[in-house]
């Protein structure tokens, strides 16, 4: 065997010890940038705690280390909902049938400030109760539209700048959040966050104000 190949083979004996000491390093790196899609499942009734920290306005610095409130400062159901919620950073479509609770109401406001292009769908008679957030909403320049269908807007849904999905029995009011058993399903998946952007779109359009009718039907109990 010539001079040439004795390199070559030495070469690549280097190359094969390089490959081999760097190759666990690569496979770490490349599962620690694999992150795995959320999966969330969240109970109710939630434990009453302290939301201050995660309804802080934009620009706004908290006033103290901790609040002074007497509520416990740990998670609950409704603080991941509320986290969930925290995160979005460019779309936030909301189609929800009874929408009532203040923290929650908070949040989709904030986020609206923030500059998130927030759209809300909702039911037309539970809208209009006392205690909705519906009205607020509105008046901090949020897009809602409303049915005018027989039926109820029964939906309880919500998508997170295109990519996670809430959804679940879950009504957006106090009573359901502190008292009720329900569930709420937080997950990124694509094909099935397509499918309920994809109904709130339809029923967006269908709900366009331009095609309203001002002698509907009163609706069937």
């Amino acid at each position: 065997m010539g001079p040439v190949r004795w390199q070559v083979v030495a070469m690549a004996a280097v190359g094969l010890a390089l490959t081999l000491e760097v190759l666990p390093s690569m496979v770490r790196w490349l599962r620690a940038g694999r992150r795995r899609p959320r999966r969330q499942v969240l109970f109710f009734p939630s434990q009453v705690t302290c939301t201050e920290a995660l309804l802080q306005a934009p620009g706004v610095a908290p006033s103290g280390p901790s609040c002074p409130c007497t509520l416990p400062h740990g998670e609950s159901s409704l603080s991941h909902l509320l986290r969930a919620l925290m995160a979005a950073r460019a779309s936030l479509e909301l189609c929800l049938f009874a929408f009532s609770s203040p923290q929650l109401g908070r949040a989709v406001r904030l986020l609206h400030q923030r500059g998130v292009r927030v759209r809300v769908i909702t039911d037309c008679d539970y809208m209009a109760l006392n205690g909705s957030q519906i009205g607020l909403l509105r008046k901090a320049g949020i897009q809602v539209r409303h049915d005018q269908d027989l039926g109820y807007m029964h939906h309880k849904f919500a998508v997170v700048d295109k990519k996670v999905l809430i959804t679940g029995s879950l009504n957006w009011t106090t009573q359901a959040i502190q008292n009720n058993r329900e569930n709420v399903l937080i997950m990124e998946d694509e094909e099935y966050v397509q499918l309920f952007l994809e109904e709130f779109e339809r029923i967006w359009e269908e709900f366009d104000p331009a095609k309203y009718s001002f002698f509907t039907q009163k609706r069937r109990s």
